[in-house]
């Protein structure tokens, strides 16, 4: 099986910039909250996350949204975010019904936030490191 296979065929990839302590503190708590194992996580600034990227249009260096792959689909600003809540199950699906609010309020109000987001949660010296449990869920 190819690098491309495992990364098409396996589920859900939230590619997340694990400099950014608010994108961090996020993957952290995907980790901790999906009980069955749905989503994988890359960081932009690892090979496999830079790729998805760049294969989606949006470059590593200055991405401006997180997005989850899935497949041949890729979600990204505020649909990524929800997804990543529904995936999660209850209580967390919950936050899905954010859905309702029109996606032409809803993406850029999380634009603001992603383009912003060193600025009002910090960036982080180095790239966060999962525990040795959730080595397997990070590509």
């Amino acid at each position: 099986m190819s690098d491309s296979d495992d990364i098409d065929h396996h589920g859900p990839i939230i590619v997340f910039d694990a400099m950014c302590v608010l994108c961090s503190a996020n993957a952290q708590f995907v980790l901790s909250h999906d009980h069955i194992g749905r989503f994988r996580l890359a960081s932009m600034q690892n090979e496999t996350g830079a790729r998805l990227y760049r294969r989606y249009g949006i470059d590593p260096a200055n991405p401006d949204s997180l997005i989850i792959v899935d497949g041949t689909m890729v979600l990204r600003d505020s649909a990524a975010v929800l997804s990543i809540y529904a995936g999660l199950g209850w209580p967390w699906k919950a936050l899905s019904l954010l859905h309702l609010i029109p996606r032409a309020l809803r993406d850029p109000a999380y634009r603001a936030l992603a383009r912003n987001r060193y600025r009002f949660f910090g960036k982080r010296e180095t790239c966060w490191v999962p525990t040795p449990e959730q080595a397997n869920r990070i590509l």
